[in-house]
């Protein structure tokens, strides 16, 4: 797979997610700093992270592999949101953007991995 990344539409939006989610932990209670802030930025890190990983190996079924993981810290992430908006860390005027952003990049991972080009791989 070609290793340029950063042209890919799916990673360039898991970027702008990742960017929203550090302004949006900075509303957190300071006793989370540690705990779901920290969670939060190492899950929406990890999409963008594993996409470029992915498209850096050399084999198909890698990348398919590493697409897998960016879409397990994408439910991982939403499920972290959820739980801030039930602890009423957040409302959900705080989490619109990303988890609108979040859902479009889930889609296109989906899309992505279900595409003709990895569909004849492991």
């Amino acid at each position: 797979m070609e290793s340029n990344y950063k042209n890919l539409v799916v990673w360039q939006k898991s970027m702008a997610l990742t960017v929203n989610i550090y302004k949006i932990v900075k509303k957190l209670p300071k006793e989370e700093m540690f705990a779901l802030s920290d969670q939060m930025r190492r899950a929406a890190v990890s999409i963008p992270s594993n996409i470029a990983e992915g498209c850096g190996r050399r084999l198909q079924g890698e990348l398919k592999y590493f697409l897998r993981i960016a879409c397990g810290s994408a439910a991982e992430l939403e499920t972290q949101m959820q739980i801030c908006l039930n602890l009423g860390y957040l409302q959900s005027e705080d989490i619109e953007e990303s988890l609108c952003l979040l859902h479009e990049v889930e889609k296109m991972l989906n899309s992505f991995m279900n595409s003709k080009k990895l569909s004849s791989t492991n």
